[in-house]
């Protein structure tokens, strides 16, 4: 038998035994990282991988994750799976040091279909700056009845006195109550207006923190700067506990919507107990039929193609 011929029958039954084999490499496709995070259910980042409400939400550029949603993109600073929140950064928010105009910000607002599944947390504090007379914001509360607010302690008095207000000069810090139009800044929680809109809601930037602990009592100055955000999965999630426990990866279909349970190669709608119970005796049966059908159809190969029919025989016997 030649060299050649050697590795052509060497190499068909490697590749045979290969796909006969399952495998269970796909389980640990769907976690990842990205710089020093990692991206865990329900986030991920590859198509099919996590839940469907967080599909297409997540992506790692240079080592940065970033948060794209309808109103922007945000770097993403931390995920926090113990408490369900993400902290992102906006680049063109202001914060103590740095007050930024122009309408630059994303503020920010997610699609109605996201809505469900996120949203700025209740103790996220925004405050929006240099806000127009005509503002929505200030429709339908005359006088001294404005929305601006405390939020879980944090407030624009509080805010007024970061040193970034001293280099705007000329800005007022006053508000309606004291008859001379809207105030400079209001801070809002989220839920009082359901979107953080520059554009819509006519004003000229906007900065946003939030409160992990009780706050420190050098003020603002203290305040963390970014956005809080509360995410959950809405429906019951015993659909991906129960596939995890039996060794599987929560994904979806390709409609974006169907859960799916990823068993290595197989996918299941339940979890992989009931993929391994089925496939192993489909496997057995297959396996078989087909190891015997690739040897004969081998053995007549070489028949026709490099050895005289006796001993080909004294082969087979």
């Amino acid at each position: 038998m030649s060299t050649s011929t050697t590795m052509l029958i060497l190499s068909f039954l490697y590749l045979l035994f290969s796909a006969l084999i399952p495998s269970n490499s796909g389980n640990a496709t769907c976690r990842s990282y990205c710089g020093n995070l990692t991206i865990d259910y329900p986030f991920a980042l590859h198509s099919g991988c996590g839940h469907p409400g967080f599909r297409e939400l997540l992506y790692c550029i240079n080592d940065v994750l970033m948060f794209h949603i309808s109103s922007g993109s945000y770097r993403v600073l931390d995920i926090d799976y113990a408490y369900q929140a993400l902290t992102l950064h906006d680049p063109h928010m202001s914060t103590c040091d740095n007050i930024v105009l122009g309408a630059k910000g994303n503020g920010f607002s997610v699609e109605q279909w996201r809505a469900p599944y996120m949203n700025p947390t209740a103790d996220n504090v925004f405050m929006l700056i240099g806000c127009s007379a005509q503002s929505p914001l200030f429709q339908g509360f005359p006088g001294k009845h404005l929305p601006c607010r405390n939020v879980s302690g944090m407030s624009c008095e509080e805010y007024y006195g970061c040193p970034a207000w001293d280099l705007l000069g000329g800005h007022r810090k006053v508000g309606s109550m004291f008859g001379s139009g809207p105030p400079e800044c209001c801070a809002v929680p989220f839920e009082a207006i359901k979107a953080i809109n520059l554009t819509r809601l006519q004003c000229e930037g906007y900065s946003s923190a939030y409160s992990l602990a009780p706050l420190r009592l050098d003020g603002a100055n203290g305040w963390s700067y970014g956005i809080r955000v509360k995410y959950s999965v809405q429906e019951n999630d015993e659909f991906c506990r129960a596939c995890e426990a039996t060794g599987g990866t929560c994904g979806y279909g390709t409609d974006g919507i169907r859960q799916l349970c990823m068993c290595g190669k197989l996918n299941s709608t339940s979890n992989c107990d009931s993929v391994k119970s089925s496939s192993t005796r489909i496997y057995s049966l297959v396996d078989s039929y087909t190891l015997i059908g690739s040897l004969v159809c081998l053995l007549a190969w070489i028949t026709k193609n490099h050895y005289p029919s006796p001993y080909v025989m004294h082969l087979i016997m």
